[in-house]
């Protein structure tokens, strides 16, 4: 790979008037754009301007042409509400976000939304705007690039992953433990950019925090570096350092937030939209020597910018040289494909294998099945846990991930839950299928980067354990009851809660199949028995819900999830033996269910029954859709309690026989 790349100067390396040129032209645009949408973030894209251009100039490594090249460096905007800054970078460069789509900032249907979204824009690495996700999203695309290197050679895997972050982002507990699994895996190719303007919205930092952060991260372990954020030599004098560290490196760019604006440099209205009309912006101008009218770029300013994507263009060319003499061309290739028949295929042996057996499993054991089967097949997968490893039954077989062995496929991220989602991600952002485990009432903690994984369309897996009053004695704490309704309320999310071994097989192939789906495995700690005990070819589960047990001319339909569809298998035994008959429907994904077309949805649940049952060790929210306001919910009302699990399902209900009195009331 090539070397930083440096231009022609009369001072050093570095053409200083040309860089200033460059930042002040990301500066005023990064103003202009807020100040045509009358909304935005005008601060950091005025504060950060030196430090983008020095950046793009002489160090990221990228091709405009080919944005999704493997080769690449990547720019993470972690303090997203700066997307402006970005924007205008793209667009500079000559990525495919115009001068017009400039202009369009924050507008509908336009490439530039108010934070930067993965899939909307060209150019976009990550979604960010919630502070903390992308420094977290950075050091999973950091360890990603290490594990691709440990698989292929650093020949071809040396990038860099560059992520800018605010005292906000560093403020949230996110962050914390982000960087400490980054310097615990020693991610040399991650750099911070750190915003350094003592700055946040209510005023200046010290209102909430005395923490001295460049402290804080030598205590992890990063190389830590400062400089003046406004000086070109300085910040390229520390970029180059960055190059060679063994660790990974904080930068901290002493930056003035509004740089340029001689009524609002420093302060907190700044930070949002401050330079609102033409005096103000003109004021600017004249502190820049900016002679231009909005969105006016001139030609040389252009040029300039473009020597920086010439650089990359050939990077990309010495990298596609690498890749074609590589002895595992091939195998990389199909690595990027992720073809998962095989591994479904697997779980289609594994689903005759439980027909047979009939064994009593909790789901989680089930899922550990799973999940030691079809890794063997899908060399993407990187599973985890949040320090519950045995409990979640995460893992692989394969070896733990380390700072001194990259090959391997499973993580143990300690007890930093949020952190591991948001890792989680950047592993699926950097082609990897990535697994994390902990208990269901921890997906509180793991909230934001599910919620973005759905966003962002990327297929990370969340499986989360112990999944009601189940867990027994520790007691209400840990017996979720909200958590399947906040994660059903997702738009483009699978929950899957699946009855036995053959249920949890085939949410698993759903949740391989879907790479653009994020994936929620809600699974027991206590064992079931088997609902399923004779093997079809079909996934019953990819359509969402179906009938497990049926009657004639049904009087009742008893409609379960999870743990409680074998209780509703009772009931209906107990009902046949009082004349009524009922129809048994297993649930195990409400969004697929949906996604079906009526004619199916009434086939399962006919118009006519309307006498329905739902039955779930959760709290009812949702079910209505299914039951009608006159169908009758068997579940939870509040909180659980500490005691074993047989004694809770019967303290709250939860029963075969108080199924059977539902019907009959």
């Amino acid at each position: 790979m090539s070397q930083p790349a440096f231009s022609t100067s009369t001072e050093g390396n570095l053409n200083l008037p040309e860089l200033k040129s460059m930042a002040d032209c990301v500066r005023v645009l990064g103003m202009d754009m807020v100040h045509q949408a009358q909304s935005g973030h005008q601060g950091m894209p005025m504060g950060m301007a030196d430090i983008a251009a020095v950046l793009m100039r002489h160090f990221l490594r990228f091709n405009p042409k080919e944005p999704a090249w493997l080769g690449r460096d990547r720019l993470v905007i972690s303090n997203g509400h700066g997307s402006a800054l970005l924007y205008a970078l793209l667009h500079l460069t000559g990525y495919d976000v115009s001068l017009d789509d400039l202009k369009n900032f924050r507008q509908l249907h336009s490439k530039t939304p108010g934070h930067p979204e993965f899939g909307e824009t060209v150019g976009v690495e990550t979604t960010t705007g919630p502070l903390g996700q992308g420094i977290a999203n950075a050091v999973g695309m950091a360890l990603g690039q290490k594990m691709l290197a440990a698989r292929f050679g650093e020949s071809l895997f040396n990038n860099k992953i560059y992520v800018t972050v605010g005292d906000g982002c560093l403020m949230e507990g996110i962050s914390h433990e982000a960087c400490e699994l980054a310097a615990h895996w020693k991610l040399d190719n991650l750099v911070v950019l750190f915003d350094d303007n003592a700055i946040t919205i209510d005023g200046k930092t010290d209102l909430a925090s005395s923490t001295q952060v460049k402290e804080r991260m030598k205590a992890y372990g990063f190389d830590v570096l400062e400089a003046d954020g406004h000086n070109s030599t300085e910040v390229f004098e520390v970029l180059s350092a960055a190059q060679t560290a063994t660790m990974p490196t904080f930068i901290a760019f002493k930056t003035t937030i509004g740089y340029g604006s001689p009524q609002h440099k420093g302060t907190s209205a700044v930070h949002g939209y401050a330079v609102k009309n033409n005096e103000d912006s003109q004021a600017v101008r004249d502190t820049l020597a900016w002679p231009h009218e909005p969105f006016d770029i001139p030609q040389d300013i252009y040029s300039a910018w473009q020597a920086a994507a010439e650089n990359g263009k050939r990077d990309f060319a010495d990298w596609q040289k690498a890749f074609q003499e590589h002895d595992e061309k091939q195998e990389m290739a199909m690595f990027f494909r992720q073809n998962m028949s095989a591994a479904c295929e697997k779980l289609d042996n594994l689903k005759k294998q439980a027909a047979e057996s009939e064994e009593k499993m909790a789901t989680r054991k089930a899922s550990g099945q799973c999940i030691k089967v079809f890794a063997e097949e899908v060399p993407q997968i990187v599973s985890g846990s949040a320090d519950l490893s045995g409990s979640n039954n995460t893992q692989t077989g394969g070896a733990c991930v380390s700072g001194a062995d990259y090959s391997g496929n499973y993580i143990y991220y300690g007890v930093r839950e949020h952190g591991m989602g948001a890792i989680m991600n950047g592993l699926s952002l950097s082609g990897f299928v990535a697994l994390g485990g902990t208990f269901l009432t921890f997906a509180d903690y793991t909230r934001e980067p599910i919620r973005l994984a759905a966003m962002m369309k990327q297929g990370s897996v969340f499986v989360m354990t112990h999944d009601s009053i189940g867990v027994g004695e520790d007691g209400p704490t840990h017996q979720p009851v909200e958590h399947l309704a906040m994660l059903r309320a997702t738009p483009g999310l699978n929950v899957f809660r699946p009855a036995d071994l053959i249920e949890t097989a085939e949410c698993w192939q759903l949740a391989l199949e879907n790479r653009q789906t994020p994936s929620v495995m809600v699974l027991t700690r206590q064992g079931l028995p088997a609902v399923r005990t004779t093997h079809v070819e079909e996934n019953l589960t990819a359509k969402g819900g179906y009938v497990l047990k049926d009657c004639d001319n049904p009087d009742v339909i008893l409609i379960a999830t999870g743990s409680e569809v074998y209780l509703a298998l009772e009931a209906q035994e107990k009902l046949a033996e009082t004349g009524v008959a009922a129809r048994v429907v297993s649930m195990p994904c409400w969004r697929l269910f949906d996604e079906q077309p009526q004619s199916y949805k009434d086939e399962v649940l006919p118009p006519k029954v309307t006498k329905r049952i739902a039955v779930e060790a959760a709290i009812e929210t949702g079910w209505h859709k299914y039951i009608g306001l006159e169908g009758i919910f068997v579940g939870m009302e509040g909180f659980g309690a500490s005691a074993p699990a047989h004694e809770l399902f019967q303290e709250f209900g939860i029963t075969a026989e108080a199924i059977v009195e539902a019907v009959k009331a």
